[in-house]
């Protein structure tokens, strides 16, 4: 008999993690900590993937794929994001005024796009330089109501 309550245990576990997880949710509806990867989320981060990138004909390796994986809550659903090269899964930056643009402007004073590396890759903003001034030129992504680039994030289902 104790064999199968830890075989019970062992078996239920992954189904009461993710359980927990939705659930708290449902209770808490927006919670903007992100939460790294877990093992008994991975269908429905699979399927996340492959909304986020339908080109893509198959997930990266495990490990990669693992690293790579953001989780949060936002109007009681839970959200996957796949960081990459300029793919921010953070709360974006929503400051006009940014340092790195305007550090950059001053070397290069009429530079048409001012690059991620000198703005963050945060910024919710891009910049252009006039006249040595960082001025803001356009927006990076639509953010979601909780400051979220609204396009990185997918349902996870």
């Amino acid at each position: 008999m104790r064999g199968l309550t830890v075989a019970a245990c062992i078996v239920l576990a992954p189904l009461a993690a993710k359980a927990g997880l939705a659930e708290q949710c449902v209770q808490h509806r927006n919670d903007d900590t992100i939460r790294p990867y877990e093992p008994v989320l991975k269908a429905g981060l699979l399927r996340a993937y492959a909304h986020l990138f339908p080109q893509v004909r198959m997930a990266p390796a495990d490990q990669t794929f693992q690293a790579e994986t953001h989780v949060r809550c936002m109007d009681g659903r839970l959200l996957a994001c796949f960081t990459g090269a300029n793919l921010p899964c953070a709360k974006m930056n929503t400051s006009r005024a940014n340092k790195g643009a305007t550090e950059f402007c001053r070397t290069n004073r009429d530079a048409q796009v001012v690059p991620a590396f000198a703005t963050g890759h945060d910024s919710a903003y891009t910049y252009r330089c006039t006249a040595g001034q960082a001025v803001v030129a356009g927006e990076t992504f639509p953010l979601d109501q909780r400051g979220f680039a609204a396009t990185l994030w997918a349902p996870i289902e």
